[in-house]
């Protein structure tokens, strides 16, 4: 922090009220509570702190991005991953590569002539 820091408080709070919004739809404010719930409080307020800066303007500015990158990142839906399997030939030149490595190393051992 350096002498500056017990000088000037900067620190900045942004308090969001996610239940009572009206910028949001029914489905976006369902999804970001789910998303956020650990950030959301029992009344429904997302609260962002930035004390970063020495400046408050620049915190606020933070504290905003913040807000904003973390709204955006949990109202992306995330695309529905359909389970694939490998190709037939995928499998065959994995099985070949394998022999391949196990007659290698078969070789390598010492044999016991006796």
């Amino acid at each position: 922090g350096g002498q500056h820091v017990n000088t000037s408080s900067t620190r900045v709070e942004l308090l969001w009220n996610v239940r009572e919004s009206r910028a949001l739809t029914v489905e976006q404010r369902a999804r970001l509570i789910a998303e956020l719930e650990t950030r959301i409080d029992s009344a429904g307020v997302l609260r962002v702190v930035a004390s970063e800066h020495r400046s408050q303007t620049r915190n606020r500015d933070e504290a905003e991005a913040r807000l904003t990158r973390m709204v955006r990142r949990a109202l992306v839906v995330a695309k529905v991953r359909r389970p694939t399997r490998p190709t037939k030939g995928g499998v065959e030149r994995r099985l070949s590569s394998k022999k391949k490595e196990s007659a290698k190393k078969r070789t390598r051992r010492e044999r016991d002539f006796d």
